[in-house]
């Protein structure tokens, strides 16, 4: 029924690999999403809880697109019709970070804060 794009975790693995790069720090080449979130909390926390943030991120952020799929058609497509006046049936979904983290559905506009 809808065409819907969405993958919040390369969003977000590419956020973090842009805020490493203009930090001066270089990722090499190959390395797993797991092993990227890894290297971007041990900037600021001990290895145990830079383990656990990054495993709860990762796991975070593909519940939101099983949350955002699993309420397609009771909840998002109705308030993003109502809100934005969007009547396409292709989505796409997209994590940024702007004052706080969101899902942004680009062809409407509409915003999810998390």
């Amino acid at each position: 029924m809808y065409e819907i794009t969405m993958d919040l975790v390369s969003d977000w693995i590419n956020t973090v690999k842009e805020v490493l790069s203009n930090s001066g720090y270089t990722l090499e080449d190959g390395l797993s999403q797991e092993e990227i979130a890894l290297r971007y909390f041990l900037h600021s926390q001990p290895e145990d809880v830079a383990e656990t943030l990054a495993v709860d991120t990762l796991n975070k952020l593909r519940e939101m697109e099983e949350i955002v799929i699993s309420h397609m058609n009771s909840t998002i497509v109705p308030d993003i019709r109502t809100r934005t006046r969007y009547e396409g049936d292709t989505f796409h979904f997209s994590w940024v970070y702007n004052e706080g983290e969101h899902i942004i559905e680009l062809n409407s506009e509409y915003r999810i804060p998390l």
